[in-house]
């Protein structure tokens, strides 16, 4: 290897530096034919590139008048050095030759573990190795006196049985490890435990409070009928399904019937009262069917127009013309509508084959006044303009479309524009209503779009003065 290359207190004189590494000559040799000195491993590696010449001036080399130099060497080593730990904070001086001793006693040298763990340090960190972190050091547990190497004793803190733990239930309690499982299983007021009822678990001291609510919980019968361990959550249920002992109502109770019995005895009051039971059911179907008429006439109310505009489509027109053409005077009825909220009730009525003077030739229709239900607050007799169209179906994209209308203002005389009474059925074909006879001629409903898919729209309006809307 090259010269020495360490920290010298003084530079080396140039008689100790070989020429070829310029450090400090290790195993010093000298050419005995020139004097020159260099390492013995600087020259040899200079040599063995084939070139056989001194490295200072040249002249040919010959192997056997190459010496070791003992003499250069001593005073070589004699030089005096700092440590190679001078760095670290290492402050020895002293001869080269003495290095090699101070590392014996360096404390910034990198030494072995004297375990053999494996584990290389410097000297002065040796002892908390030792003591605290070498793998292979000898422990004692504190807990149980064994004695273990430095990694048996990381694996057996955590589990020594003598060691003194708090229950992992925190509990509070504190015990030796060895003790800590019949401590859960059987000791801890912390301890979870099934409720043996419903399955559920529970922390121990809350059990018993949990038992007061438990669904599963055998509770006898209130009725006292006898039947063994009902869970809480099916008494209700037996109460009312199972129960002998449970007093019930006739189940004619709707009907009006109130006897109440036990269970078991229902079946007998049933047949001894048969008859009374019939006419009370005869008289609950009595009385649901008027309920039946007034909420059907109070939905026909909800769903009835409040805007005095009627738009009535007429379908399957073809059907019901032939219909009118085979039965005389046959008409058709509008549902009804209201002029205004609060306002009179009106009617529409068509005769598809017309009526009068326009019967088999025309399309007849004509407006009636129905009973209402605000009839008493209205003034009377009827007497707002009235406006009759039959709708032309046509695209609006294509042509203008073409209504067919006719207005009138109602004649105070006319009887159907009296206040109405209150027996008068919306439907009776009896009194017939004020319109026109030849609303439009069965040629002229054929000319446009009057009809279109098979259906007509005809349109009643009401014109109403704002203010008795407001």
């Amino acid at each position: 290897m090259p010269g020495f290359d360490y920290k010298f207190l003084e530079k080396p004189k140039r008689r100790f530096q070989c020429p070829l590494c310029s450090k400090a000559m290790r195993e010093p040799v000298q050419v005995s034919t020139c004097g020159h000195r260099f390492c013995d491993t600087c020259l040899q590696e200079f040599l063995s590139e084939g070139v056989f010449k001194c490295p200072e001036d040249q002249l040919p080399l010959d192997y056997a008048k190459i010496y070791p130099d003992p003499e250069l060497e001593q005073q070589i080593l004699a030089l005096p050095i700092r440590c190679i730990h001078s760095e670290e904070g290492c402050r020895w001086t002293g001869q080269m030759m003495q290095l090699q001793g101070h590392f014996s006693t360096c404390a910034f040298n990198v030494i072995p573990c004297p375990n053999r763990c494996s584990i290389k340090l410097t000297r002065r960190d040796l002892p908390d190795h030792l003591q605290h972190d070498c793998p292979k050091r000898k422990v004692k547990c504190e807990f149980c006196g064994s004695e273990f190497t430095g990694e048996a004793y990381e694996n057996h803190q955590g589990i020594c049985p003598q060691e003194s733990v708090y229950c992992e239930n925190k509990c509070g309690a504190r015990m030796m490890r060895r003790l800590l499982s019949q401590h859960s299983l059987a000791e801890c007021p912390k301890r979870t435990q099934p409720c043996k009822y419903c399955g559920k678990e529970f922390v121990f001291d809350t059990i018993q409070n949990h038992q007061y609510h438990c669904p599963r919980f055998p509770v006898a019968c209130p009725n006292q009928c006898g039947t063994p361990n009902i869970a809480r959550e099916d008494l209700a249920n037996h109460v009312k399904e199972n129960c002998g002992s449970a007093l019930i109502l006739c189940p004619f109770k709707d009907a009006g019937c109130k006897h109440r019995c036990p269970k078991l005895a229902i079946g007998r009051h049933l047949e001894d009262t048969t008859k009374s039971h019939l006419t009370m059911m005869c008289s609950l179907v009595g009385r649901q069917r008027q309920e039946i008429l007034e909420l059907r006439r109070e939905m026909e109310e909800l769903s009835v127009s409040n805007d005095g505009v009627l738009i009535w489509k007429l379908s399957d027109y073809s059907r019901k013309l032939q219909e009118a053409k085979l039965r005389n005077n046959h008409e058709f009825f509008s549902p009804p509508f209201y002029t205004h909220r609060y306002g009179y009730k009106l009617q529409v009525s068509a005769f598809l084959n017309g009526n009068g003077s326009g019967e088999g030739s025309h399309l007849s229709i004509y407006i009636r006044v129905l009973p209402g239900e605000y009839d008493n607050l209205l003034e009377w007799p009827f007497s707002y303009k009235v406006t009759f169209s039959i709708m032309d179906q046509s695209d609006p994209s294509l042509s203008k479309p073409q209504h067919i209308t006719e207005t009138f203002n109602p004649d105070p005389n006319w009887k159907n524009f009296q206040k109405p009474c209150s027996t008068r059925n919306s439907l009776d074909e009896s009194t017939l209503g004020f319109g026109y006879p030849k609303f439009i001629s069965h040629e002229e409903i054929k000319k446009r779009n009057y009809v279109r898919d098979n259906s007509i729209f005809l349109k009643a309006s009401i014109e109403i003065p704002q203010k008795i809307m407001a």
